[in-house]
């Protein structure tokens, strides 16, 4: 697997963390991750893909070593969004190719839609636009979401080793151990060590445990998700050559017909279905590489 180079981008309310394959000359690919994932979603993906591009996988705000919101903040799409345009600002992309999968897809969508001219393509991986709302939950996801005791977060998971982290992400996601363990192994620190010590290769010393190193309140339920028809008013706005790629059979949360319907709201797009799960760039990096690859 090839060795990433770390970046630290400085913004003026946190720092973001991401990793960068491929020649700083090259044409730039931003890439984002999926819920409760990080960069280490691209590690076996983006090496195939840094002939062409340098691509730039960014942990989101509250994932993998970048910063945590502060107390009083939210992890909103909305915010998403600002976060990954002053990363791109600051890293003085004028405009740049964006990949997203899962939350990261979605994310990468409302960019589109926000700043058309910067965006040079557009490649989604399960997911275009955020989660949408019918209405039939909103009052008691709003209820629950705004209740006292949901201020207080449950700290989460340690394990003993990176094998047992990996066993429990495994478990969560379907993934197979060897496609879970980049992420896994970004997203974890030593109880006794500064969280942005890398964990790679580190062996752990008796008595130490590992924690997650995502923000717990990324767990929390929002208070508030678009209507399905904003989110199609949105998709309206991409002007990007756009590529969407589904898993075969379609994921349970992401069901076929509302998603070509939005797909539908896009006027320069192509969809196409891959055997396999949720994290396809994962389990079929070549086969995701011809993909983007095969893109005009």
């Amino acid at each position: 697997m090839t060795t990433p180079t770390e970046l630290s981008i400085e913004l003026p309310s946190l720092t973001l963390r991401a990793q960068a394959w491929g020649d700083a000359s090259l044409p730039p690919l931003l890439a984002l991750h999926g819920w409760l994932d990080n960069a280490g979603s691209y590690a076996l993906l983006a090496p195939l893909l840094a002939d062409r591009w340098q691509v730039i996988a960014l942990d989101l705000p509250g994932h993998g070593h970048s910063d945590h919101l502060p107390a009083d903040a939210h992890y909103h799409f909305v915010d998403y969004v600002r976060a990954v345009l002053a990363a791109a600002d600051a890293l003085k992309l004028e405009r740049y190719a964006l990949l997203g999968h899962s939350l990261g897809a979605g994310i990468a969508a409302l960019i589109a839609a926000a700043t058309p001219a910067r965006i040079e393509r557009l490649l989604l991986i399960e997911g275009l636009g955020p989660i949408g709302d019918d209405g039939s939950h909103t009052l008691q996801r709003f209820r629950d979401a705004l209740m006292p005791q949901r201020a207080a977060s449950r700290p989460l998971r340690s394990f003993r080793d990176i094998a047992q982290a990996i066993s429990a992400r495994t478990l969560a996601s379907g993934l197979r151990p060897e496609l879970a363990r980049p992420i896994v192994e970004r997203g974890l620190f030593e109880t006794t060590q500064p969280p942005d010590e890398p964990l790679q290769n580190k062996p752990l010393q008796n008595n130490m445990g590992l924690n997650w190193r995502s923000d717990p309140r990324l767990t929390r339920s929002t208070p508030v998700r678009l209507a399905e028809s904003q989110v199609h008013a949105l998709l309206h706005g991409i002007e990007a050559p756009t590529a969407l790629l589904l898993a075969q059979p379609a994921t349970p949360y992401l069901p076929s017909h509302p998603m070509h319907l939005r797909a539908a709201c896009v006027a320069n797009i192509a969809v196409s279905h891959m055997d396999g799960g949720h994290h396809l760039h994962l389990e079929h990096p070549q086969a995701v590489a011809d993909w983007i690859g095969s893109r005009p």
